[in-house]
């Protein structure tokens, strides 16, 4: 059996680490997305929102009332509902989401808004979605909101519901 000297290795590449520069990296870009309205059903226990495609996707709750803006915890998936007054159809948009592709989002009726570090945008009037680091701060001016406000932020390890309520002063 034949050693394989340093002379021999001195010629071979390194495996790269990092993509050529010179090279196209094409990336998954994100957009926003307008939402459209889509079906709604509060019951006990929970939030049902019945999408565009025949889907149905059940938010536990019930959501937890919450006076002034919401920060949620930081890391989570935040979705942001608002219904019509009797609560039985609604806009739903997704605030930084990154896993879903434009295509699903537009067959089942979900917005998304991709927001920047320190960035604020209205999703619908009266409701506002801001960036703080890791966290989105919700807030809404319910005398301009013809219905009721309703955040969600999960992920893998837990679920919270809530409602952005008037103040009871």
């Amino acid at each position: 059996m034949e050693s394989v000297g340093f002379r021999q290795l001195a010629g071979a590449q390194n495996a790269r680490l990092l993509p050529d520069p010179t090279e196209r990296v094409v990336m998954s870009a994100r957009n926003d997305v307008a939402p459209s309205t889509i079906g709604v059903d509060l019951v006990d226990g929970g939030i049902v929102v019945q999408y565009l495609d025949g889907r149905e996707v059940f938010y536990h709750g019930p959501p937890k009332p919450v006076e002034g803006p919401l920060t949620t915890p930081p890391g989570k998936e935040v979705h942001v509902l608002v219904t019509d007054p009797d609560g039985v159809e609604g806009v739903m948009t997704y605030v930084n989401d990154r896993n879903t592709h434009d295509d699903i989002l537009e067959s089942t009726g979900v917005g998304r808004v991709m927001l920047d570090r320190d960035d604020e945008e209205e999703l619908f009037p009266g409701v506002r979605v801001a960036t703080e680091a890791y966290s989105v701060r919700v807030d809404a001016d319910l005398s301009a909101v013809d219905g009721r406000v309703f955040v969600f932020a999960e992920d893998e390890m837990s679920e919270h519901a809530y409602e952005l309520v008037e103040s009871a002063d």
